[in-house]
């Protein structure tokens, strides 16, 4: 059963309930008539009677039924949907939009006309699935966001109100009250009485920089982002870590950190790797401007691919005796994704024919020279210095000013980032994954190879295949895999709809730097 509709099989979902089952936490909530309080179906609380629940697609559509967010288990803070990362179409992509925060910053008119769809069209559809349309879905985001930033900050209550995306006050007091039974004023005080720690502040203080520009103090705020488990954090942070682009991103004393380009200012992300046990990332945010945060959020989600159901992941792949071995090894293989997939465009070309390090090096390059410093309260002791070069910045160089590269890497670089900042590529979380990689292939220099890399990295498509890649098939040969890519593609058809996977899954197999933390020894293979 797909995950869009377990939540009408009445008899599974109270079954999932009695046995509080977290792996189907953000499949469905389970709210209770008589309480009228919504959960995740692994609440700890006392079970219901069945005649008494009853079953919603999404958190948004239980608070539109009146419903309010249970304050013991906090529903609204499971990981997400694993649906919406793995489909392709319109409502998938339309829900991946408002999570990054297009309609509060463009409307659901704005929402339709990414999607090529009109506002009638796009309110139907998600209402249809979803039991709730992009209203109510920005909505339920509005309250999350406030949520945190009231358990996880200091600031005023206004700030507060304002950076979630509410029009007044007073509508941010009511939709509190409504989603958690409780004023903004009580979860604060819950949280500060050391149910919810609040290690946040400020840095920095409004200043004037050498060129005149205001700068921003900063907010620093410290989450904690849930995931399904198992999660394979030697493979994602291994990866991650390995090519880290120096200026960029650091990994330093078992943490990543990274720069971040938000729709309202700049960021920076650290983030720590879970501990055996735990169900989290624990996430440090710097950010110019708190309005970032949900965009913020996403990013980092699809950084670490934190939405992924694993365990539908690792069944499928462990029933090839290829790989089983592989998985057993290794359960909760994730993608390692990146914050924007036009970044990560520009950084396969860069990558095209040569090592891990010379593509570091190449874009370390770029970076310097084209990519905005980041304000001084967002500089750390050996963190990143700059944000990842605009493509409007890039198709703006001459040729001779992309030292280092071959004449053909320079004008396909060049190539890329006009497409983009033409707007005639859409790699945005709203684009089809399809047109996505038709557009890539009519790109001069722009091959499967990279395509599929964006694929994969960069757009979160659970289905992709780089089968020319050099790792990829050197694991598959030790395997005893084909290892020529038209026999190796033919293989892997085993392994739909999660290719994507079982390519990070033969990548952390090998003996490549991807496959292990800075910090810690080699992983052998199995």
């Amino acid at each position: 059963m797909s995950v869009s509709t377990f939540h009408l099989d009445h008899d599974r979902c109270s079954a999932v309930v009695r046995s509080r089952d977290p792996r189907f936490d953000g499949w469905f909530v389970t709210a209770v008539r008589s309480t009228r309080i919504y959960c995740r179906p692994s609440c700890p609380a006392v079970t219901p009677k069945v005649v008494n629940m009853r079953f919603y697609r999404s958190a948004a559509a239980a608070q539109a039924d009146g419903y309010r967010a249970c304050r013991r288990c906090r529903p609204d803070a499971t990981p997400g949907s694993p649906e919406w990362h793995v489909r392709g179409d319109v409502v998938a992509r339309a829900v991946r939009l408002v999570a990054d925060g297009v309609v509060e910053r463009e409307g659901v008119g704005g929402l339709a006309a990414r999607l090529g769809y009109s506002t009638r069209q796009v309110e139907r559809l998600v209402s249809a699935e979803l039991g709730a349309g992009p209203l109510a879905l920005a909505r339920a985001q509005r309250a999350r966001t406030a949520r945190v930033l009231l358990e996880s900050s200091g600031l005023p209550m206004a700030e507060v109100a304002f950076a979630a995306g509410f029009s007044s006050i007073r509508s941010f007091n009511d939709t509190v009250r409504a989603v958690y039974a409780a004023t903004p004023t009580e979860l604060r005080a819950a949280a500060r009485r050391g149910e919810r720690p609040v290690p946040s502040g400020v840095r920095g203080a409004p200043g004037v920089t050498g060129q005149g520009a205001v700068e921003r103090p900063v907010v620093v705020l410290q989450l904690r982002l849930p995931f399904r488990p198992p999660l394979h954090a030697v493979s994602l942070f291994g990866h991650l870590a390995a090519t880290a682009v120096p200026g960029l991103e650091v990994w330093r004393s078992g943490r990543l950190a990274r720069s971040l380009a938000l729709p309202h200012g700049s960021g920076v992300v650290r983030l720590t790797p879970p501990e055996e046990g735990e169900r989290h990332v624990g996430t440090e945010l710097w950010l110019e401007d708190v309005r970032d945060l949900p965009a913020a959020i996403q990013r980092v989600r699809r950084l670490l691919d934190l939405d992924a159901d694993p365990e539908a992941v690792d069944a499928h792949l462990a029933g090839d005796p290829r790989l089983e071995p592989l998985v057993r090894a290794r359960p909760g293989v994730r993608l390692p994704g990146t914050v924007e997939a036009s970044e990560l465009l520009v950084r396969a070309v860069l990558g095209q024919q040569v090592s891990t390090a010379a593509a570091a090096t190449h874009t370390a390059r770029l970076v310097g020279r084209f990519g905005r410093p980041l304000p001084s309260p967002l500089l750390m002791d050996g963190g990143p210095t700059h944000l990842f070069p605009t493509a409007e910045a890039i198709a703006g160089a001459d040729e001779d000013q992309l030292p280092g590269l071959p004449s053909s890497r320079r004008r396909t670089l060049l190539t890329v980032a006009g497409a983009l900042a033409g707007a005639g590529l859409d790699l945005g979380p709203g684009s089809s994954w399809e047109q996505a990689r038709a557009d890539l292939l009519a790109l001069p220099g722009v091959g499967p190879w990279t395509t599929e890399m964006v694929a994969l990295r960069g757009l979160g498509d659970p289905d992709a295949f780089p089968a020319t890649d050099l790792g990829v098939r050197v694991v598959a040969g030790a395997l005893g895999l084909p290892t020529a890519p038209r026999a190796l593609l033919s293989r892997a058809e085993r392994w739909r709809p999660w290719r994507s996977y079982a390519v990070q899954l033969l990548w952390a197999s090998g003996d490549h730097a991807v496959t292990r933390l800075p910090d810690r020894p080699t992983q052998e293979m199995p």
